[in-house]
């Protein structure tokens, strides 16, 4: 094994001469003085308030038509899991009516020269987020399959099927190059190594953009500049500490390409770079990105990510827009934000220079791609269902992206005939080898039903052994094994996407703590006498030494998007026959702490080196490894998730009214109620991370899990019940806020908070304590209860150590309810 090892890591080209500076990027869209004529009449005619209009994009949930054509909105957007008309299952028409209702307000404002809108979509792996669309191969499968082609036909494709439903314009390719895969986004990356995002980056831009020479050529967004995927811990929209060096040769290498592509768009980043947030820093936008990489298309900035910028929010933010920010994704107040803002160029917090620069470059694009040209109807794809799928293309996808790791079983593919069981959560969940950004944000919430042209791994391997050879057990429970010739584990990781996905400090890299029932059905049929085919699906490399253990053969399947035959290909003798192909594009450890990991760190010694992958002929030799995992997490910490973004599991949300209760689930769109109590999505700090919770008689919110809240030392010392909320009613009655069953009355806090923004709120664990709480068993860590009318939204519910000596800890006197 050490020697495959070795000879992938040497078949890794050599590195080019680091890079001093940023380098100029020749685009493949020459500038042309007769547009740039155009674009300069156009603007000089405009007012200052069809300027802002035109630099806002909100979302489709909160624009109508008649919107675009009041305001002159440039562009709009819909987020992951917004349809049209609030349909999940809107077909490519009903996408394309809205379209055209969208460009027809557009062409029928009073401007002087009528200038259409763009809308922008997040489509991650095919048109993702519609109903029947062909989902591919996450980037990191992609990535794995080193076949760079093969990111052209898949944006091209891509390309196509979100010009079937109208829209001209894709939030894509993520050219993030990840470096710790506690990032939950790290399957959205081609691969640690800058080289291979760079040689995807252009190609991918190519496929989808072309030169708008085609009806299926869209709009390409490089995003996000620039190092989102280098923050310190792998933390959501964290600080990325590298060097200049590092930045520029790293997480910066797929810029050139994607700009000398002909990228037209850039979205900047939620990440900081040493301190400075990248939204706000004119530095990297203006001076690195316009300047010296010489791009002339828009920057637009990421989901309510002015409100990151220090002395910004949602709707105002001068800062951004002088960084280099030209369109501004404001999805909710954008109303307010298009007011602040023409106020703040009247008064001259924003020169009107920089408004004219950003509208020039917004106009200049839309030029380029012809969306003066013709309405969204006009293409040759508008409305057409089939243009949304190409699934022969999504099929070899698959099988080039399956890297097989380990090889100690029955030769592969299986002959026809045998008879095979089929065990694991993922073999016939279509949602769990899709993943997130399908259908809906999180991926969440989505049965097999909501892909009506996909085939799960289960149904290929019934299709390619005959539907009597196989039976398929989600846990193995009962099954008589001797029966069978081979069994086949299609186990992994459950869809998540940005937040939601990140490993936080106090988890590690080990599978099996988040996902104890994969670890149970292979020790169901492990040593029974019957080789065992583990499938494994993720969204990145994770410490999986007690899986590898208990199977013979081992495959890292990635997320393998709608088309689980690609599996079953190399599974199954058929009638073509197929190798593995893939090769890591992502080192894997060995170790559950093992992170970051990049082919060139030193001490470098993962379990499977960067460009690793067996062919079915090549045989390893693992033994058993070592499955030793520090189960406190990898290095103390003083934070204990109860309910969050990143841990929506251990400890859900549910509301009870008198005898009634009802959990709220993973559906992030859906409201949920009961007498006296609603509950919405909401935002208090990002996209939808908190929950609108409304009284209006008594009732109860409550976090309460399985197992009983564990905590570390750390997180107990002057540890603190912190919550961040936003309290838009103010308390009618009395409200009680609980950790099990101590509750303490929280009325004068919450009224005091009232009406005052964004909250953090520390209660001190020793004013539950005094009242008899004992830490060492909460399945219950946080409640509240209301009696009479009062609405807060609440976010980020965890347990802080040394909160509770902030000087703004709660007072525990404040909790008697005496005044």
């Amino acid at each position: 094994m050490k020697k495959i090892a070795l000879l992938a890591a040497l078949a890794l080209p050599a590195a080019a001469a680091p890079l001093a500076d940023w380098p100029h990027a020749r685009s493949a869209i020459a500038p042309d003085a007769a547009l740039e004529r155009k674009v300069a009449a156009i603007v000089a005619g405009m007012t200052l308030e069809q300027k802002i209009g035109q630099m806002t994009q909100p979302e489709i949930k909160t624009v109508t038509p008649d919107d675009v054509r009041r305001y002159y909105i440039g562009s709009v957007l819909n987020g992951g899991g917004s349809w049209p008309n609030g349909n999940k299952h809107a077909s490519a028409a009903d996408w394309l009516a809205l379209a055209e209702k969208y460009h027809q307000a557009a062409m029928s404002t009073d401007m002087a020269v009528k200038v259409p809108v763009v809308w922008g979509i997040d489509a991650i792996h095919g048109n993702s987020n519609v109903f029947g669309a062909t989902l591919f191969p996450h980037n990191i499968g992609l990535g794995a399959a080193h076949d760079p082609k093969l990111a052209y036909e898949i944006g091209a494709a891509t390309g196509k099927a979100v010009r079937a439903t109208g829209i001209a314009w894709v939030f894509g390719p993520t050219i993030a190059v990840v470096r710790d895969d506690r990032w939950g986004r790290t399957y959205e990356s081609f691969s640690e190594d800058g080289k291979l995002v760079a040689a995807y980056a252009g190609e991918y831009v190519k496929g989808l953009q072309g030169r708008f020479k085609d009806d299926a050529n869209v709009l390409a967004s490089a995003k996000h500049f620039v190092g989102d995927g280098g923050t310190d811990q792998g933390k959501d929209r964290g600080d990325n500490k590298s060097s200049l060096a590092d930045m520029i040769n790293i997480h910066g290498a797929g810029y050139v390409p994607a700009l000398a592509a002909g990228a037209q768009t850039v979205m900047s980043s939620f990440n900081s770079w040493n301190g400075v947030k990248m939204h706000g820093n004119r530095e990297m936008l203006t001076g690195v990105l316009k300047s010296k990489m010489g791009f002339d298309g828009f920057i637009v900035s990421d989901w309510n990510g002015i409100a990151e910028v220090p002395g910004c929010r949602n709707d105002s933010c001068p800062q951004a827009i002088n960084a280099g920010i030209d369109m501004v994704m404001v999805p909710d107040d954008w109303k307010a934000f298009i007011a602040n803002t023409i106020a703040q160029v009247k008064v001259g917090e924003i020169p009107m220079a920089r408004i004219d620069d950003a509208v020039m470059r917004i106009l200049r694009v839309k030029l380029r791609a012809g969306l003066f040209d013709k309405s969204p109807g006009q293409n040759a794809y508008a409305g057409q269902d089939a243009a949304l799928q190409d699934r022969e293309l999504a099929r070899r996808a698959v099988r080039e992206s399956l890297v097989l790791l380990k090889n100690e079983g029955p030769s592969l593919p299986l002959a026809r005939g045998k008879k095979i069981l089929v065990v694991g959560k993922s073999a016939d969940n279509i949602a769990n080898q899709t993943g997130g950004w399908s259908l809906t944000w999180q991926g969440t919430d989505n049965t097999n039903a909501d892909f009506p042209n996909a085939d799960s791994i289960l149904s290929g391997i019934r299709s390619a052994a005959g539907e009597g050879n196989v039976e398929f057990s989600v846990d193995a429970k009962g099954v008589d094994l001797s029966r069978f010739d081979a069994v086949i584990a299609v186990i992994g990781e459950r869809p998540y996407a940005e937040g939601d996905g990140d490993i936080g400090s106090s988890g590690t890299l080990r599978h099996s703590s988040r996902y104890p029932e994969d670890l149970a059905v292979l020790e169901a049929v492990a040593g029974k006498g019957k080789p065992v085919i583990t499938v494994f699906v993720s969204g990145r490399p994770l410490f999986v030494n007690d899986l590898l253990n208990l199977s013979d053969t081992f495959i890292a399947a990635w997320l393998p998007g709608t088309e689980g035959k690609g599996v079953s290909d190399l599974l199954v003798a058929g009638p073509h026959s197929y190798d593995f192909r893939g090769r890591l594009s992502f080192s894997w450890p060995k170790s559950a702490c093992q992170t970051p990991l990049n082919f060139g760190d030193a001490g470098y010694a993962p379990l499977f080196a960067l460009n690793y992958g067996l062919r079915k002929g090549q045989r390893s030799r693992l033994g058993k490894l070592d499955t030793a995992y520090a189960p406190g997490g990898c290095g103390s910490s003083n934070i204990v998730a109860v309910h969050s973004q990143a841990d929506r599991s251990s400890f859900p949300l549910a509301i009870r009214s008198g005898s009634e209760q009802l959990a709220l689930g993973a559906d992030l769109n859906a409201t949920f109620r009961l007498p006296g109590i609603t509950v919405q999505t909401a935002q208090v700090n990002t996209q939808q991370d908190a929950k609108l919770v409304t009284w209006t008689a008594s009732a109860e919110l409550a976090a309460r899990g399985a197992r009983p809240l564990m905590l570390s030392a750390a997180a107990a010392r002057d540890g603190a019940l912190q919550f961040d909320t936003i309290v838009s009613v103010t308390p009618q009655g009395k409200v009680m806020l609980a950790m099990q069953d101590t509750a303490l009355d929280a009325t004068r806090l919450f009224k005091r908070i009232a009406g005052k923004g964004k909250q953090t709120v520390k209660v001190p664990l020793a004013c539950f304590t005094a009242r008899g709480l004992q830490l060492d068993h909460m399945d219950t860590p946080f409640s509240i209860h209301a009696d009479a009318p009062f609405a807060a939204a609440i976010a980020n519910i965890e347990i802080a150590g040394g909160a509770a000596a902030a000087a703004d800890a709660v007072r525990c006197e404040e909790l008697t309810g005496e005044k």
